[in-house]
């Protein structure tokens, strides 16, 4: 969704250039390409409606401000009403209950709610500071309880155990009872799923609802189900008071979508989002920022919370420490810079953040085969002694083909991979030289990122 509706907006600014006013006539171009672009997204046909409506009337006969352009203004309009659309800022998680604070977790089998309870387990655990208890009450999808299980424990949190052959209900009061007793300030309830919506399903999950009276009942739903989401969330309102929406998937094509159907059918905040398959891959979901990525116009706020997040600053002080000195720049080093890439989420997660216009000049680049390169340099400097990474120029012919050998690449791979770091060698003595200012204004002269002197690709 996200490349379709900016593409097609890039396009209708650059058509209406030059205008003075929004009419009617640019506002109805514009409103088509934007009908279209969410319609291909699968978002539900009464929310698009509501959305070009709305669009409609804040756009007809707004005067240009200032140097915008009417295709900017628009622009504009249309990112304020998606944000709109899908909540205005950001909804907290609501945990103001005499603990445990219950949270049901409720959805289909397969939109990722077992997955999900560990990351929002992590995620109470590292911002809030609180003590978590997970449980599975999904008696009926083999090793769904283990799965749990496991997940909780990467998370950090505490799982109660459950069996098969118990009642749900049976589970949920043992594990409220052991989180009273053990001062749990959140206990999280995994519900059973099923491949479609039936009366069993709802009935079963009604009676947990009732029996638990939870602080929150947060329906998981997967990004990419389009229209289907629209109408298992129609059909989980009807069944339970929902407080909260977590979109999983939100990585995968025809992100926004489900965003914007979800959120005006169930009228609940969209309070989290499941951006990559990892332990720590959910954020709390912020409309405004969420629209902007939409529109192309990136998440900067993002990118910096990610990169913070996935720095070691002691490490990168160091680093630093090292350069300033004039101590040699090593082989582990460079292994150090490639392993904080992949903590930050890799290059694919840092480029979805990216305004548009950025990420367009690395358009040609194939993020799968860079990820893949990032693993391959740093499998080749582990298979090198610890005296080679310390002394690179040690590093010949024979010594290349061990290492090859090890890593299980052609020895062109090493060699690469050592003039990429005779590369980056040199910049960092040019840093301790005092030729930063003309290092930066020579990189500033280069179109796009491809070929520097580090850079995976």
């Amino acid at each position: 969704m996200a490349s379709a509706l900016t593409d097609k907006l890039s396009r209708l600014v650059k058509q209406m250039r030059g205008q003075a006013r929004i009419t009617e006539a640019n506002v109805q171009d514009m409103l088509r390409e934007v009908r279209m672009a969410l319609l291909e997204a699968d978002v539900a046909l009464p929310v698009v409606r509501d959305f070009i409506a709305r669009v409609k009337d804040k756009a007809l006969g707004q005067e240009v401000l200032g140097s915008l352009k009417p295709g900017q203004a628009l622009v504009g309009i249309v990112n304020k009403e998606l944000a709109a659309t899908m909540g205005e800022g950001v909804a907290d998680i609501n945990l103001a209950a005499q603990p445990p604070a219950v949270i049901l977790m409720a959805g289909l089998q397969g939109a990722g709610k077992t997955t999900t309870t560990a990351k929002l387990a992590k995620h109470l655990i590292e911002k809030r500071k609180k003590k978590v208890l997970t449980v599975s009450g999904d008696v009926y999808r083999p090793a769904a309880i283990e799965q749990l299980k496991t997940v909780t424990a990467q998370a950090g949190a505490e799982w109660f155990p459950s069996r098969a052959e118990q009642k749900p209900r049976e589970i949920a009061l043992a594990a409220l009872d052991y989180a009273r007793k053990h001062f749990f300030d959140v206990l999280l309830v995994d519900t059973a799923g099923r491949l479609a919506i039936d009366e069993v399903l709802m009935q079963e999950i009604k009676e947990l609802h009732a029996v638990l009276t939870p602080v929150e009942t947060l329906f998981v739903v997967d990004a990419m189900q389009g229209q289907d989401a629209v109408n298992t969330a129609k059909a989980f309102k009807e069944a339970l008071p929902l407080t909260g929406i977590v979109l999983t998937k939100l990585d995968g094509d025809s992100r926004g979508g489900a965003a914007l159907s979800v959120r005006a059918i169930t009228g609940a905040p969209i309070k989290f989002a499941g951006v990559s398959e990892k332990i720590d891959g959910l954020e709390v979901f912020d409309a405004e920022r969420h629209a902007g990525r939409i529109l192309g116009m990136g998440d900067i706020v993002a990118l910096v919370e990610q990169v913070a997040q996935g720095v070691d600053m002691e490490a990168a002080q160091k680093l630093a420490a090292k350069v300033k000195s004039g101590d040699g720049f090593d082989l582990n080093d460079f292994l150090g810079q490639l392993q904080q890439m992949k903590q930050m989420g890799g290059l694919s997660s840092l480029m979805d953040k990216l305004p548009s216009q950025l990420t367009a000049k690395a358009g040609e680049m194939d993020m799968d085969k860079a990820e893949r390169d990032i693993r391959r340099k740093e499998g080749i400097i582990c298979s090198m002694t610890l005296q080679e990474r310390r002394k690179p120029d040690i590093i010949k012919a024979t010594r290349k083909k061990r290492i090859a050998a090890g890593a299980g690449v052609q020895v062109f791979e090493v060699n690469r991979l050592l003039n990429e770091f005779d590369q980056m060698r040199t910049m960092m003595k040019k840093m301790k030289g005092g030729g930063l200012m003309k290092m930066m204004k020579k990189l500033g002269g280069m179109k796009g990122m491809k070929g520097m002197p580090g850079m995976p690709f």
